[in-house]
């Protein structure tokens, strides 16, 4: 992105947060019908990134961007933002709209941090992917531990990469959110002002407050479904529920998030987290990611994908400390990397295709 492209962004998000057109994902495909149907306060429409199905429109108001941006500078202060996310998806555009919101610079520094001036501190918002490639290099790790805050969201980042980075003095904040409610809204495990979360009875998180979307593009349904407005909210307090499909447990007094709600699967009959299969192969060589396929015998059979040399084994051996047995993978795919979404989320559905072609090339 030049600085002429970031310039026009944001105008745009100014003008939609100001009443006036509407925002909408650059390069999205959403149907033009759905868009003209939009209710007039969708200042934005927002691409997810289709991790696990084709992306949504989520439709955001010009209160809840607003909310979720002063809510994030109220936590780590204000302060120029460095982009280096695009800004097709909300992480990107919540960069945008907190400067535009609090009157700040923001700069475009490259996915690769390429163009980041350690003589300038920052804000900074992230993807762990990014931040691993980062530490690999002495130069780049030095622009960052000079970043007064760097947001790291998208996907759980190991402990291992968190431990680097503390150690290298980069002033990490871990972030969960999502388009539906405009980006990050739990820093560190403690929610921002303003944001409730709740458990319901199957650990379900449950995130009320103002920055929460106001429906799904052209999916009445669906929306019904994810958003819910609590019985003590007014019917123009603008405080909604999102009820989304992760996991999570309270522990310290902060909210630690397990998985999927469909990260649980049954092998063999026993109910298997693979959450927890991907956070104990943290332990092991290079990066990991479990996911289930439908297996005649176990029902869902466990496959690890990992980018390092262990054998299935090797793994299996060395998992055997912290996983039950059905837990234990029956499958291992060996990839040169983890596939990835556009927003540097593990690609869910790619997952069980690059099982296929393993299988493939291993009965010829």
């Amino acid at each position: 992105m030049d600085r002429r492209r970031l310039e026009r962004e944001c105008a745009r998000v100014s003008e939609a947060l100001g009443g006036g057109p509407r925002w909408v994902s650059p390069g999205s495909d959403f149907h033009p019908e759905d868009l003209a149907s939009a209710p007039d306060d969708a200042a934005f429409v927002v691409a997810t990134s289709g991790s696990t199905g084709r992306p949504k429109g989520v439709m955001l108001t010009a209160d809840a961007v607003r909310a979720g941006a002063v809510a994030t500078c109220e936590r780590i202060g204000d302060g120029d933002w460095a982009l280096a996310l695009p800004i097709d998806f909300v992480a990107g555009l919540m960069v945008v709209a907190r400067a535009v919101v609090t009157e700040s610079r923001v700069t475009w520094v490259g996915s690769d941090l390429a163009d980041l001036d350690p003589e300038e501190p920052t804000h900074l918002s992230l993807v762990p992917t990014q931040l691993n490639r980062a530490l690999e290099s002495p130069e780049t790790t030095r622009r960052l531990a000079a970043c007064a805050t760097v947001l790291l969201g998208g996907a759980p980042a190991s402990r291992e990469t968190l431990a680097r980075a503390h150690d290298a003095g980069i002033e990490v904040v871990t972030t969960y959110g999502m388009s539906e409610t405009s980006g990050g809204c739990v820093y560190n495990g403690v929610p921002l002002p303003g944001v409730d979360v709740t458990l319901d009875t199957d650990d379900r998180i449950e995130l009320t407050g103002p920055m929460m979307f106001s429906g799904y593009l052209g999916d009445p349904r669906r929306t019904s479904e994810v958003l819910h407005r609590p019985t003590s909210a007014g019917t123009g307090s603008g405080i909604r529920t999102v009820r989304t499909q992760d996991r999570g447990i309270w522990a310290d007094g902060r909210l630690r998030v397990l998985g999927r709600i469909d990260d649980v699967v049954i092998s063999g009959g026993v109910n298997v987290d693979l959450a927890a299969v991907t956070r104990a192969a943290a332990s092991l060589p290079g990066d990991h990611s479990a996911f289930g396929i439908d297996d005649p015998e176990w029902g869902t059979r466990v496959v690890l994908a990992t980018t390092g040399t262990i054998t299935l084994e090797q793994a299996r051996k060395q998992l055997a400390a912290d996983l039950p047995p059905a837990a234990l993978p029956r499958g291992l795919v060996r990839l040169d990397s983890l596939p990835l979404t556009d927003r540097g989320k593990i690609d869910r559905r790619a997952l069980p295709l690059l099982w296929r072609t393993h299988i493939e090339r291993e009965e010829r």
